[in-house]
């Protein structure tokens, strides 16, 4: 796959995937689409070697058990996380106010909230009915935050500042007169568009999306303008890579798995979460089949231990480019640029995962994919992110190092990043997935 068509591919799963729960579900559908099988939580699992996959509400986890696996083989884990700093809807979410339909909205996770004004937004999300089923719901672009214009407020341009209650409920009609009123309703807008009653919905989990479609810009082409790079770049780095090296992983000696997780932005303290249970209990039941297949009753704990202290993951979360305006906020010696490759990414206290002997993977990965690959380290003076990665690494115990692409504009509604980058980031997690490894 070349660059372009790997960013068209790209593009495409980030349109389709406008929540977490989308992001989730479309990579599922392609992993069976590309011959996995994928098991329900509630079901007895196959013993057998082959290639699977499971979603937990917006997580999803994919993996291959190659044909010689046994109770000792050791997983490779691409970490990723679904869903990206917004809004979401809240409850009793319709608002009238002054003749305007509004959608009643809570913060979520850490966005820019200047970058969301005056673009159109998509709503997108999951229902559930009284019946219990759940229907994905993606609408087209419906609602707009709009700003005040400087006519009415003559200094903004000196310091924009948004209430977060008062300034940021989208707008998406008219109300019409005072009989028409109550028939305007943010969740009848749902509703039809999944195509159910809008009296028979009982629960909802929906966000707001950029509804602009990704796009290359520059002098060359080589940037990338898309919301939802954080971290649906990781997410497809790694769902492309699975898929492209299945075949080769089911004559290997590791267990290949992407790991997905929800709410990242929010600390990942939830079920669908990297600080759930949700990867612990599957590999959990993907050790216990293997036991079985090799005669036992059960995947020893000895065996169990011996697995994943041969183990890798790698936290794979977007980082920070040195952005051109702003210099002074970056470490003075380590200066990522897009396109220079992906990023390793290093705190000395731990914000990060990465050590030696990951920083030692990481170049052997990339060294055998033909990748360049540059470092990331935080200004002192400034506070330092977080991802998933330290999470897995205390749940465990498994080495783990911090990758990602550089981006400019993290957490805006519409980030960037070079295009080069993307494509690279694919390859070294191929090459993570099947390169052999020293324990």
């Amino acid at each position: 796959m070349t660059t372009r068509e790997h960013i068209a591919d790209l593009a495409e799963y980030v349109t389709a995937s406008p929540s977490s729960y989308h992001a989730a579900a479309v990579a599922a559908e392609r992993l069976v689409e590309a011959g996995f099988t994928q098991l329900g939580e509630h079901e007895d699992w196959p013993i057998e070697p082959g290639r699977y996959v499971v979603l937990r509400d917006g997580a999803v986890l994919g993996w291959v058990v190659p044909d010689a696996a046994g109770p000792t083989t050791p997983v490779r884990i691409l970490g990723a996380h679904t869903d990206s700093p917004g809004f979401k809807l809240k409850p009793k979410s319709t608002l009238i106010r002054q003749g305007w339909l509004q959608a009643g909205v809570e913060i979520y996770g850490g966005p820019l909230l200047n970058s969301w004004l005056d673009r159109e937004l998509r709503l997108a999300g999951r229902l559930v009915t009284r019946d219990g089923a759940t229907h994905l719901v993606a609408t087209g672009p419906v609602a707009r935050i709009p700003q005040l214009a400087i006519h009415l407020d003559r200094q903004v341009n000196e310091g924009l500042t948004l209430s977060r209650q008062a300034h940021t409920a989208p707008v998406l009609g008219l109300a019409g007169s005072s009989e028409q009123a109550g028939a305007a309703d943010v969740l009848a807008v749902l509703a039809s568009s999944a195509g159910v009653d809008p009296e028979d919905v009982d629960g909802y989990d929906v966000v707001l999306a950029d509804a602009q479609a990704p796009g290359t810009f520059g002098v060359e082409q080589e940037f990338l303008a898309s919301g939802r790079l954080d971290n649906l770049s990781s997410v497809h780095a790694g769902l492309s890579a699975l898929e492209a090296t299945a075949d080769q992983a089911a004559a290997g000696q590791v267990i290949p798995m992407l790991a997905a997780f929800d709410h990242e932005e929010l600390g990942s303290a939830s079920r669908s979460g990297a600080a759930g249970p949700f990867l612990e209990e599957v590999l959990g039941r993907i050790y216990e089949g293997l036991g079985h297949a090799a005669g036992q009753s059960a995947c020893t704990l000895s065996q169990r231990a011996q697995a994943l202290a041969g183990s890798w993951h790698l936290s794979c979360d977007a980082g920070h480019a040195v952005h051109p305006n702003y210099s002074e906020r970056h470490d003075p010696a380590n200066r990522p640029l897009p396109n220079g490759g992906p990023l390793l990414k290093i705190n000395a206290n731990q914000r990060y995962t990465t050590d030696a002997p990951g920083a030692a993977m990481w170049a052997k990965v990339c060294r055998d994919a033909g990748v360049p690959t540059q470092e990331f380290v935080s200004n002192n003076d400034l506070p330092c992110g977080s991802t998933i990665g330290p999470i897995t690494a205390t749940r465990l115990g498994i080495r783990t190092a911090d990758v990602g692409i550089a981006l400019l504009s993290m957490h805006s509604a519409r980030e960037m990043c070079g295009v080069d980058d993307l494509g690279h980031l694919r390859d070294a997690v191929a090459s993570f997935f099947t390169t052999e490894l020293s324990r």
